[in-house]
């Protein structure tokens, strides 16, 4: 053997210092970095020229930097001569490197005064990440032991228990303690105990078994009936003992017991709204046959239309109590769908208009986002869309306590003659378990089950929903929310597309020039009327005519802000709830567009007449108030208000 005083110790160190795996450092007192050996610069991703621009705490994990304030006080006074302990460093790559860390002090020899530190670090990474992954698969596994609702008992093979969780104390009425080091018979029965063990060596024998232990002894003497299920426990391939995960029955037999009773109650329910049907059909269809009887009579080109809009708010209300009342008709599946030129874009906001009042009870948002490649003419069931998009955002608002609700359309697919396109409603909600997913579309599970224990019912439920769709040939499901609270429902539905219809979707959806109606009066003023009601639209047009003005009508604040950048009206009556886009924010919009320019004469329309509201609008940059039901006299105060002031200036 070769002595060790033949080897330069220089090239020894120099070589063990360059080519070491470990990371080797020296590190001033100011805890600065005076060199390190690639090993370092392997572990952290710098170079070793890199290293001299920051210092050690520069990288190190912000909740590791004070890990070593006291070690490094004690290593300098002489308490101790080194330490040892783990550190979170990022690389240069901005991951975190787990390392183990060994430091110790460099003394004058002479004197014995602090020179500088050696800290070694190896890298752990790899093996810190496994820890992890372990330790997070234990409590997983421990927190689904103590945290789930089933009664779990572990025994080895000899009958005797091992431990159990806190929902055998609850199921029992036995400590854990008291528990352990006793046989199974102490809580399945002798008999049960002794099959158990002789059959824990049979698959078959196990499952027979399984399916005969159906009761669990209470410490007060009576039994709790349950239903069970054997589990090995097997470690390194051997099966050590077994679980017993026993679900008590009682709550779930009275649940039971509970569907029965409200299967029936549904039914009654059913047959009920079957016979009221009948008895509010047969006036309403009273009501819509004699305008049709009235019509036939002798009456002006005015009488006419007022009497049609009486039929159509008539044909209105008896398609909604059809709706509602049909229960019994869709859930025997016997519905029929009608097919009929319907715009999508119209539908949506229709249904916008009659949920709009609920989400602003809440303060919630609504956006809608339509895809340019809807077609804008399709065939189909417009009662039967309505009503579907109807129920989901109703469900949306209802489960909503606070936040925003989406609505979204786009095409899936299309054919020569059909279109079958894709409806989303995600709202910021409580949301819906995930064990209650799979049930949604249940019959009576939704409604009388889960989801009422919080907010009242609809009536209808998903259930009908999803016969609804899947009569427009299309499906309907959940998804939950991956970035956010909440749930999103979605669903399809199969849509005819005439070919002669093709360029549909290109026709302007805003009104023209041409479509402004009135007499020939000179003086008579550009009105442009923005509201989304169409009952109320005919009413505020013909008492304009009356007085001699010509008018436009638009659907929504957004149409209102495009149809004034088209043409200068006089005045806009601007009605204060509107889908898409309301009318103080189209407002504001006009009066930025304009900025101190001479703009239209706005006028605020609104059902509610509230003590402030017009010192409100008035504030938000409208020049005049009026609420509904609007009389001739109202509107015609508001022209001389604005005829007014239009001398003045």
């Amino acid at each position: 053997m070769q002595d060790l005083k033949l080897f330069d110790p220089e090239a020894l160190f120099e070589h063990l210092y360059i080519n070491a795996p470990i990371g080797i450092a020296l590190i001033s007192l100011d805890r600065k970095w005076m060199n390190v050996n690639p090993a370092v610069c392997h572990i952290f991703g710098y170079s070793k020229e890199e290293f001299m621009n920051f210092t050690p705490d520069d990288i190190r994990h912000p909740d590791d930097k004070n890990n070593t304030r006291g070690l490094l006080t004690e290593l300098l006074d002489g308490v101790i001569p080194s330490f040892e302990l783990e550190n979170r460093y990022y690389n240069k790559n901005g991951h975190i490197v787990w390392t183990s860390v060994y430091v110790s002090l460099v003394r004058d020899k002479n004197d014995g005064k602090p020179l500088y530190y050696i800290t070694q670090f190896i890298d752990v990474t790899k093996n810190k990440l496994a820890e992890l992954k372990l330790q997070e698969s234990i409590e997983r596994y421990t927190s689904l032991k103590k945290y789930n609702h089933d009664a779990i008992i572990s025994f080895g093979l000899d009958g005797i228990i091992i431990n159990g969780n806190n929902m055998v104390q609850h199921m029992t009425g036995y400590l854990i303690e008291e528990l352990i080091g006793s046989g199974m018979s102490k809580l399945i029965g002798e008999k049960n105990s002794t099959n158990l063990l002789l059959a824990l060596n049979d698959h078959v024998e196990i499952e027979r078994v399984e399916k005969e232990i159906n009761l669990i002894q209470h410490k007060d003497g009576y039994s709790v009936e349950v239903l069970v299920t054997l589990a090995p426990i097997i470690i390194q391939t051997q099966t050590k003992g077994f679980y017993i995960i026993a679900k008590d029955m009682t709550e779930q037999k009275k649940l039971i017991i509970e569907k029965e009773a409200a299967e029936k109650t549904n039914k009654a329910k059913s047959e009920f709204l079957a016979m009221m049907s009948h008895e509010i059909r047969t006036p309403m269809n009273g009501v819509i046959g004699m305008t049709d009887v009235l019509l036939e009579t002798e009456l002006d080109e005015e009488q006419i239309e007022y009497v049609q809009i009486i039929k159509k708010s008539g044909a209105t209300l008896l398609m909604i109590i059809n709706d509602i009342l049909d229960f019994s008709k869709i859930e025997s599946g016997k519905a029929e769908l009608m097919e009929e030129p319907l715009n999508v874009k119209d539908i949506l906001s229709e249904t916008l208009n009659l949920v709009m009042s609920k989400a602003l009870e809440k303060n919630l948002e609504i956006t809608t986002s339509i895809s340019p490649k809807v077609p804008n003419l399709v065939h189909g069931d417009i009662t039967k869309l309505r009503q579907v998009l109807m129920n989901l955002l109703s469900n949306a608002i209802k489960f909503t306590p606070n936040g925003a609700i989406s609505v979204s359309v786009e095409p899936v697919s299309q054919e020569q003659n059909s279109v079958r396109l894709q409806f989303a409603i995600k709202d910021t909600g409580i949301g819906v378990p995930k064990e209650q997913v799979g049930h949604l579309f249940d019959p009576f599970y939704q409604v009388d089950h889960f989801m009422t224990r919080r907010t009242e019912g609809t009536g209808l439920g998903l259930a009908i929903c999803k016969k609804l769709v899947e009569l427009m040939d299309g499906e309907i499901w959940h998804e939950a929310s991956k970035d956010q609270t909440g749930s999103t429902f979605l669903f399809t539905a199969n849509l005819g597309v005439q070919s002669n219809h093709a360029d549909s979707s290109h026709y302007d959806m805003w009104p023209q020039q041409d479509d402004i109606v009135g007499n020939s009066m000179e003086q008579s003023l550009k009105i442009l009327i923005a509201e989304d009601n169409e009952v109320n639209q005919v009413v505020i047009k013909k008492i304009l005519e009356k007085l001699g003005h010509k008018t436009t009508l638009v659907h929504n604040g957004k149409e209102a802000v495009e149809a004034v950048k088209r043409y200068p009206y006089d005045i806009i009556f601007m009605d204060i709830q509107m889908p898409w886009m309301d009318g103080l924010t189209a407002t504001k919009l006009i009066n930025d567009m304009f900025k101190g320019k001479k703009r239209p004469y706005i006028v605020a329309v609104t059902a509610h007449a509230i003590k402030g509201d017009s010192e409100k609008y008035l504030s938000e940059g409208m020049d005049a108030y009026i609420s509904k039901p609007i009389s001739i006299n109202t509107i015609a105060d508001v022209i001389d208000g604005y005829e007014n002031m239009k001398y003045i200036y």
